[in-house]
Parts: structure tokens; C-alpha cells; sequence
């Protein structure tokens, strides 16, 4: 039998192991978070191919799986293959209009169910039961990406109308699209973004959550014996658009 003195042990050894990747602070709240988003966005109209290859870094390392493509019109051939992979074949995809594009006839043309969320929010409580039951039967979920966060490869997408959380959580494989203007480089220049905003911004949508994604669901027990899929996704996958998909 593991004594207290053991078990504390053991866990001390574990935190060892694994010491913290940067040092938090707090950061300055912004005056004017809108003008400041701004210019971050103009900054990285620059530097946005070092942005993405330090996401893609990031997020492979936390066992995502980095697509790319040069326009939208070949995302519906990389989520066929994702999903004919693992036999796949049902789909609940964000609305068209929140997803930067109807991508629903290619992916139905190519064999695969697909369950578009409505463009706005269900008024009776038995369709919100039928699109919340299509996205826990559904293989894959597929969204857009609000911000991508480079310094460590996480996906932040905003709920609303069109986009509900369920489409990311619920299906066991995760796949999200987005392109060069979803980049950011730091978690500092995220707050500033999400203060824009809550403040003197425009949010992508009025919903009332904000998901954080980096990398597949992780749960570990108390013997940190780790497991993937228990509260989300065992697979997330991101597909970079290199031409802008909102023209």
C-alpha cells in the first residue's frame, strides 16, 4: 500500500518534470484595446508566415494535426480524406456564414452526412435537443478559428448563433479552419483582443463562451495515467487556408 509521504513524493517528482514553459505576469489593460488590435493585426500582416510556423510547432506539439492549403475550395477534399481515414460519415459543421464559406454541397457530394448549424439560434426546445443529439452522433465537427495563438498552438473560437460550442466538443474529431487573419502571436495580444472586444470592438459573435483549444481532450487520474477524448475530442485538427477566406 503507497503511504502518504509516498504519494506526495510522487507527485513532486511528477511537477518536477514538467516545469513551467514561460513565466506569467500580468499585462497592462489597454486604453484603447480596439486601435491596439489594430495595429497587432497590421503587425502580423508583415510577419504572418513566422506566426504560422511557430504555430504549427506549437500545436503539433500538443498532437494536433496541421493541414494546408492554398484556397477554401480545397478544404472539402482534406476533411474528406481526414474523415474517409477513419471511416467517418457523419458531419455538423458551423453555418456557412459564421464558417466563411458554404462548404456543405462539396462535402455531401463527396459521401459524407452533413448537419449545417442554423444560421440563428433555434426558437423550441425540441430543435435544440435534435442539433445537440446530430453533433454527439456526429465523427467530425468542423468550425473556423477566431484566433489561432502561436506562442502556444491553441484554437480560440467564440459560441453564437450559427457556431454553437457543441460543434467542437461534441464529435471525437475536431477540425478547424482558418487563415492569416485569425493569427496572433501571443496570449498578451489575445487580451487585448478580447477586450476589444467586451469594449470599443466588434466580438464575431454574441455568444457566451469563449473555448480555448490546445490540442486533443486530456484527462489523467490520480496515477497520471493519461487518456485522450474523455471531455472532448480525441483528435483536433486545423487546416490553414493560405488565400483569405472572407473576401
Amino acid at each position: 500500500m503507497t503511504t502518504r509521504a509516498e504519494f506526495l513524493a510522487r507527485i513532486r517528482e511528477q511537477v518536477q518534470r514538467a516545469p513551467g514553459r514561460f513565466q506569467a505576469s500580468s499585462a497592462r489593460r489597454p486604453q484603447h484595446p480596439a486601435a491596439e488590435a489594430e495595429t497587432i493585426r497590421r503587425e502580423l500582416a508583415e510577419r504572418w508566415p513566422e506566426t504560422l510556423e511557430a504555430f504549427r510547432r506549437e500545436f503539433e506539439g500538443v498532437a494536433g494535426v496541421f493541414h494546408r492549403v492554398a484556397s477554401i475550395d480545397m478544404v472539402p477534399a482534406v476533411v474528406f480524406r481526414i474523415a474517409h481515414e477513419r471511416q467517418a460519415r457523419e458531419l455538423v459543421t458551423w453555418h456557412s456564414t459564421a464558417l466563411g464559406a458554404d462548404l456543405a454541397p462539396a462535402l455531401g457530394a463527396r459521401g459524407l452526412a452533413v448537419q449545417q448549424m442554423p444560421a440563428a439560434e433555434p426558437a423550441g426546445a425540441a430543435e435544440r435537443e435534435r442539433l445537440r443529439a446530430a453533433a454527439a452522433r456526429a465523427d467530425l465537427g468542423l468550425t473556423g478559428v477566431d484566433l489561432a495563438i502561436a506562442e502556444t498552438g491553441t484554437l480560440v473560437l467564440v459560441s453564437g448563433s450559427g457556431r454553437p460550442r457543441s460543434t467542437s466538443l461534441l464529435p471525437p474529431c475536431h477540425i478547424a479552419v482558418f487563415d492569416r487573419t485569425a493569427l496572433v502571436e501571443s496570449l498578451r495580444q489575445v487580451g487585448v483582443f478580447l477586450e476589444a472586444w467586451h469594449g470599443d470592438g466588434r466580438a464575431p459573435s454574441g455568444g457566451a463562451s469563449i473555448n480555448f483549444i490546445t490540442g486533443p481532450s486530456r484527462t489523467a487520474d490520480i496515477e497520471l495515467t493519461l487518456t485522450r477524448g474523455v471531455h472532448g475530442p480525441k483528435e483536433v485538427h486545423a487546416i490553414f487556408v493560405e488565400q483569405p477566406i472572407r473576401g
